[in-house]
């Protein structure tokens, strides 16, 4: 059984995107996925009620941020999407039960100055320190060709944390979380999407 947690500490940066594609592809691939929502907005688990039973199915997995119990026993996977603000005892926490965190970032200027201290944190984390736990950085809504792209690839080489792949900014994305799907559930998704979402689904997929 892997454990998946997509974290930053700022909203709006596309963590609950992130987290529903990532549960509709594993559930392609016959795991058996479990989806937690620590946010109170609770996006994804809304998602998921729009979600169609003629879908590969993805289950829901009742977590608060103080009780991060294990998975139910038939789970193979599970997806934890976390709340903004997510530090201290509680990062920690989640980092002692988790395999992999994906780390999704924009290139604004605000999102850079919220994760200089949450990777300052991590770093200081004894389970990250021993690399028992990976983590991967993925741009969101990001456009490879421009300058505050390059700016933000700077800003990761100060934490030695490469950005493993960049997702677009498209209407595609809001149209299918809109209805309950992602992009992995349409019968024939853009070469150009399957190419931005590869390097992060082998990273996951990799045991190391």
């Amino acid at each position: 059984m892997r454990t998946f947690m997509v974290a930053n500490p700022k909203g709006g940066c596309g963590k609950s995107t992130l987290a529903v594609h990532l549960a509709s592809w594993f559930a392609r691939c016959d795991e058996i996925v479990y989806l937690a929502d620590l946010d109170r907005q609770k996006s994804s688990r809304h998602w998921l009620q729009l979600r169609s039973l003629s879908l590969p199915q993805i289950r829901y997995w009742s977590l608060s941020e103080n009780d991060l119990s294990q998975p139910p026993p038939d789970c193979s996977l599970a997806i934890l999407d976390t709340p903004a603000g997510l530090h201290g005892k509680s990062l920690r926490k989640a980092l002692s039960e988790v395999d992999r965190v994906i780390v999704p970032v924009s290139s604004s200027l605000f999102d850079m100055l919220a994760l200089q201290d949450f990777f300052e944190e991590l770093a200081e984390i004894k389970a990250v320190r021993k690399d028992k736990v990976g983590i991967a950085v993925v741009g969101m809504r990001i456009d490879q060709r421009t300058i505050s792209s390059q700016q933000l690839i700077e800003f990761l080489n100060e934490f030695d944390l490469p950005l493993l792949s960049c997702i677009r900014d498209s209407q595609r994305y809001v149209q299918s979380v809109n209805s309950g799907t992602t992009l992995f559930d349409t019968y024939s998704p853009l070469a150009r999407d399957l190419e931005e979402w590869k390097p992060l689904l082998d990273w996951l997929v990799n045991r190391r």
